[in-house]
């Protein structure tokens, strides 16, 4: 059977079952483990499934993201745990990079009292935020106005991104997974890539329900994060998959 037919079969089984496991698949097609989870690799590269401990699933995506005002209101008390945490553990004086989002913004939030740190951020809410209520040194990167999401994306808040050496960068996700953070928005790609390649260390900030859910843009792999703090409702399985990365996993709450 050639890798097409495989494929069309591991698609026909996860449509009509949801999830099945390597070990099935390997004795219903007839080919090793190492092979399937080839065919799987693949197919979840094609953002078509996503890997589960053991198995396969089909794909939760993520068509457009919701507006910064929708976010606000969801899983507030995880994004603030979240937030609480990562704050604790920024070094006095550090040039720290926070990340367009709600999580980000409830960190944001616990550095008011902070008059030590420089803060690059393409958040307009944030940047308000600390403007107005906190002793921050403040950069922000300009670029293409996002409306919906009240920040700054594409090419040229990347290029400012460049410019400069961060300590460490909070990035936020749409959605993300064991491959690594997703996005329907091509023009956040750059700037999360730019954090990425100018900052020490880089620590993702997302609560659980994001988690196992992809969209149409990979914009880091997993592999480029020293930290992962999400909130304590993360599932069984992702815990196992998560711990055992290269990366901390910190589960906040």
């Amino acid at each position: 059977m050639i890798p097409v037919e495989r494929h069309q079969q591991i698609l026909a089984l996860v449509a009509e079952r949801g999830v099945v496991s390597i070990a099935e698949l390997t004795e219903r097609l007839g080919v090793s483990h190492m092979t399937i989870r080839r065919d799987v690799q693949k197919l979840e590269e094609q953002g078509a499934v996503l890997s589960v401990s053991g198995g396969v699933r089909s794909a939760d995506r993520l068509a457009a993201e919701p507006s910064h005002l929708a976010k606000t209101s969801m899983y507030s008390n995880e994004k603030m745990a979240i937030g609480q945490f990562a704050a604790r553990h920024i070094p006095r004086n550090s040039c720290i990079y926070l990340d367009a989002g709600t999580t980000t913004l409830a960190l944001a939030r616990e550095l008011l009292e902070r008059d030590d740190l420089l803060v690059v951020t393409n958040d307009f809410v944030i940047a308000r935020l600390l403007m107005e209520s906190s002793g921050c040194k403040l950069i922000h990167t300009g670029g293409t106005v996002c409306r919906e999401n009240r920040s700054s994306v594409g090419e040229a808040a990347a290029r400012s991104l460049r410019m400069l050496a961060i300590d460490i960068a909070f990035i936020s996700a749409s959605c993300w997974g064991p491959r690594g953070l997703y996005t329907p928005d091509e023009d956040k790609v750059p700037v999360k890539l730019a954090a990425s390649d100018v900052s020490s260390k880089r620590v993702l900030l997302s609560d659980s329900s994001k988690y196992n859910k992809i969209a149409t843009h990979l914009a880091l792999p997993l592999e480029r994060f020293d930290t992962l703090i999400t909130d304590t409702e993360l599932s069984k399985s992702g815990r196992e998959t998560l711990s055992a990365g290269s990366w901390e996993l910190v589960l906040a709450g």
